[in-house]
């Protein structure tokens, strides 16, 4: 009898334990990117790719200092070309490369899951096979261009007008600078970098750029894939002066980039 009464005593102690517990909290939904820059339309890129990543519509990026974001819709926008606008999704190789690639990239960039994932990170709720449509145009274009960044958009709107990234006067004076002699006037700026998932051994890239009156780089006038990941805002450098006046800097930077492990 006392045996079946402890029974009874904890089985209804855990009835009671469980009743007054709280229900699990739902988990909570990703936090969306955020860009803002000027519109920029392609009217000749017409191929079903391009179409694909624009719902059917003419290519659009937002342009955002050196970074020039491919916007990838679920849904047709129009966009003014040269007007400012902020968007909102997901930026899809940093996204790709937060999931992570157990292979470090070595069975190909990126992998099918992950833009599959992506795509469904951003639009929730889509018919499979526009998922995988969607999935597909994605992974061929970042496997293209993987330093260009894609941005699939869940809202976009019209912002205040954005400023010219370059800080200086195109019409000033500038002079010619060797690497090594412009690398002694970095006053900061990383010449060092974690290899992209897409390039996973890493390597040295010899950049062409120039920099302003004020020692920020203003403009990248390379075309390597690995210099288009560089954060050059991040950079800055004693002002190059000629007869008494800053001026701008044509020189190359070189940035290593060390091997994922």
């Amino acid at each position: 009898m006392t045996t079946y009464v402890f029974y009874f005593l904890v089985v209804a102690l855990a009835g009671l334990a469980g009743c007054s517990s709280e229900p699990a909290a739902k988990q909570a939904a990703p936090p969306r990117d955020k860009i803002q820059g000027k519109a920029l339309v392609a009217l000749n890129e017409s191929t079903a790719l391009d179409a694909a990543l624009n719902a059917g519509g003419p290519s659009v990026y937002l342009v955002d200092g050196f970074n020039r974001y491919r916007l990838f819709f679920n849904k047709a926008f129009q966009v003014e070309p040269g007007a400012a606008y902020t968007a909102e999704g997901v930026y899809a190789q940093k996204a790709i490369d937060a999931i992570g690639d157990p292979d470090q990239g070595k069975k190909g960039y990126p992998l099918e899951s992950s833009c599959g994932r992506v795509v469904r990170t951003a639009w929730p709720g889509l018919a499979f096979d526009v998922t995988d449509s969607y999935s597909n145009s994605l992974r061929a274009k970042v496997n293209r261009f993987p330093a260009r960044p894609v941005f699939l958009v869940t809202k976009i709107e019209p912002a205040p007008s954005v400023g010219d990234s370059l800080s200086g006067e195109k019409d000033a004076p500038s002079v010619s600078v060797p690497a090594d002699k412009q690398r002694g006037l970095l006053v900061e700026g990383p010449t060092a970098l974690p290899a992209p998932l897409w390039q996973s051994a890493g390597g040295t890239a010899k950049c062409k750029v120039v920099v302003d009156e004020q020692g920020k780089i203003a403009e990248l006038n390379s075309g390597a894939q690995l210099c288009e990941t560089v954060p050059w805002s991040q950079f800055r450098y004693q002002p190059t002066v000629k007869s008494g006046h800053p001026v701008r800097v044509n020189t190359e930077v070189e940035v290593r980039f060390d091997p994922r492990k």
